[in-house]
């Protein structure tokens, strides 16, 4: 509660104001964020999903990378729905493997152990409850082995590129020549339908995005009234930059423990970023960070992009 205070008055008393999208998901936050991924206009969970449907074996060819035995490391595991797939693919190929998946929820993890084993037979799961990095490096600790690093659901584009240069060079810090990162890109496409996909008709998005600050009322003692608050989504082709924001809709005062915030009418709050890139940026990505891009795998609009990078 207390980093969550902090972290909420230090930004929204920037020029420009912020808010830091990881509070997004609360409970209302995960039903609203399934809900957005199962929209019409929402594209990327299954344009992955298809590749590792259909490309499983192949992806289990160059993942297994001649290792004897290896800790295969998913950063943000969720319900391992996709990498289910290249999991089953692997222990059909008889390959030795322990999957670690990394998850800030405790309950994510304790449902991957409880369950996954028991779903997919012969699997080894041992999960990691915290931050990827702080796991990596408990992982280095207690295992010598070969590290294959997964990093699904175009989640490099949360962050504006050169924090994904910074944030791929710190993963690069942990591993060992050889080792293998598996990362999802969404890429750069028609401007209409990556718009669509973060201004859904339904207002799934919409209401993802104010529900922060329904919860910062709850949570926080705030007292921001929702209603005098607009969505808007913005993409730019040339840039790559989808990007969220809530607007003000008139000059109004926000209480938050203690401390006021003033809002100028049509002031914005930015919300998050969602960042396309071009192949070639994300091969440029891996060799900036240090790493050789591999092979890559896209789904059939080649919409969606899972390449392997060799550290």
């Amino acid at each position: 509660m207390d980093q969550f205070l902090k972290e909420v008055l230090e930004d929204l008393k920037k020029k420009p104001k912020k808010l830091n999208s990881k509070y997004f998901y609360d409970e209302a936050g995960d039903k609203l964020f399934q809900q957005i991924m199962n929209s019409d206009e929402y594209y990327p969970t299954n344009c992955e999903l298809e590749i590792f449907m259909e490309k499983t074996r192949d992806l289990a060819t160059v993942l297994k990378n001649g290792f004897d035995d290896f800790d295969l490391i998913e950063m943000g595991a969720g319900d391992a729905t996709k990498s289910s797939y290249l999991l089953k693919e692997l222990l059909r190929q008889k390959v030795a493997f322990t999957y670690r998946p990394i998850d800030i929820s405790t309950t994510m993890i304790e449902h991957l152990e409880n369950t996954l084993a028991d779903d997919i037979k012969g699997l080894k799961v041992e999960g990691l409850n915290g931050e990827y990095f702080e796991m990596l490096k408990h992982v280095n600790k207690i295992s010598t082995k070969k590290k294959v690093i997964l990093f699904l659901g175009g989640n490099i584009g949360n962050f504006e590129v050169p924090e994904a240069n910074k944030f791929c060079r710190q993963l690069k810090s942990y591993l060992q020549p050889g080792d293998l990162v598996l990362i999802g890109f969404d890429l750069k496409k028609n401007p209409r339908i990556i718009r669509a996909a973060y201004n859904d008709r339904e207002g799934f998005t919409k209401e993802f995005n104010l529900n922060l600050l329904r919860r910062i009322n709850r949570e926080l003692g705030g007292d921001f009234e929702i209603e005098q608050f607009e969505h808007y989504p913005s993409y730019d082709p040339a840039t790559g930059e989808c990007r969220s924001y809530l607007i003000s809709l008139k000059d109004q005062v926000v209480h938050l423990n203690g401390h006021k915030i003033f809002f100028a009418k049509n002031e914005f709050i930015s919300m998050e970023i969602s960042q396309k890139y071009s192949l070639e940026e994300t091969d440029q990505l891996a060799l900036r960070s240090g790493f050789i891009p591999v092979k890559h795998f896209l789904d059939a609009k080649g919409w969606f992009l899972d390449t392997v990078w060799q550290a």
